[in-house]
């Protein structure tokens, strides 16, 4: 959180969500790796073509995009999750807001947003299909989809600013390091059931359960463990990677505002201490010893592909 603290600039962010329509839900799920850099090149294109527009802002923002492929009861929705500045800087970092006029409220109009982005992935799309660069099920007219996905109105939600960057920050380190369902959701496991609960957003967001047969929920949670290396968050304009710190502290220079402090990294031990009055080396059973790691062993545990772990604690006083 701090770090991301150090890369925000205190003005207005914007929350965008990029969706995609479910009837791509199979072709992505057999193309997940270029498909979903797919999603994020063209969330991206669009929020960047808009920007670089003078009749909306004439500068480029800060964009942090977060993919989430899951809906609340395990189905596999990939989107994505934008934070936007409300604003942007030219080539000589100077600041300029959104033009108040044009956005009333929200960042771009949802009519301007949602053509240049639906094209601009089918566009590419439909090239790579054309190269054989992405399998497509046989069973697949690609001819009379494509012609249906640019008749059918994709979801792109643009939410009303945020507040301050604090609350960006809270709202990013939350999303971050979310997984399809969060432990307190699952009420019961049995040998063949695991219940959950879940908000039904098309019954006025009532909290409801699930049973699900194991196979069955295991089948859906694994939709989303993401291809080994992707990178789920991603920083664009503003926050690109080269040279970001030095860009951010020259444009709070030219606003005229303080700049952000050099990042210091704590051991998460003395930040858990610090914030929950956690001391994870306290003895969990006598509550007053102290644990000292002593060794790491590795047992050769036949037929298994995974070593396992095991950590030898002395307790001391």
């Amino acid at each position: 959180m701090e770090a991301r603290m150090n890369e925000l600039l205190p003005v207005k962010y914007f929350h965008v969500v990029f969706t995609l329509p479910h009837e791509l839900n199979s072709l992505v799920m057999g193309n997940r790796t270029v498909l979903f850099k797919l999603l994020f090149d063209s969330a991206v294109h669009c929020l960047l073509t808009l920007s670089r527009d003078k009749k909306w802002l004439g500068a480029v923002p800060s964009i942090t995009a977060m993919l989430h492929t899951w809906g609340q009861q395990l189905s596999f929705h990939p989107h994505l999750h934008c934070i936007v500045s409300g604003g942007g800087v030219d080539k000589e970092l100077n600041w300029h807001d959104l033009k108040k006029k044009s956005h009333k409220g929200y960042l771009f109009p949802y009519d301007v947003m949602e053509p240049l982005y639906k094209k601009y992935f089918l566009a590419n799309l439909n090239r790579m299909i054309i190269r054989q660069e992405i399998t497509v099920d046989a069973k697949v007219n690609w001819k009379k989809l494509k012609d249906q996905l640019y008749l059918k109105e994709w979801i792109v939600y643009a939410k009303s600013p945020m507040g301050n960057a604090a609350q960006v920050v809270e709202y990013l380190a939350r999303y971050a390091h979310k997984v399809a369902i969060s432990n307190h959701r699952i009420l019961d496991i049995s040998n063949a059931t695991v219940v959950f609960q879940y908000k039904d957003y098309n019954d006025h967001n009532k909290s409801k359960t699930m049973p699900l047969s194991v196979d069955e929920f295991v089948r859906r949670f694994e939709q989303h463990i993401l291809p080994k290396g992707f990178v789920k968050m991603r920083h664009y304009g503003i926050l690109g990677n080269f040279n970001r710190k030095k860009r951010v502290n020259e444009i709070l220079r030219k606003m005229k505002l303080p700049q952000h402090p050099p990042t210091v990294i704590i051991p998460y031990h003395l930040r858990l201490l610090e914030k929950y009055g956690i001391d994870i080396f306290l003895c969990p059973k006598c509550k007053k010893a102290k644990l000292e790691l002593k060794e790491i062993v590795f047992p050769n545990i036949r037929g298994s592909p995974i070593p396992h772990t095991a950590a030898i604690f002395k307790s001391f006083i």
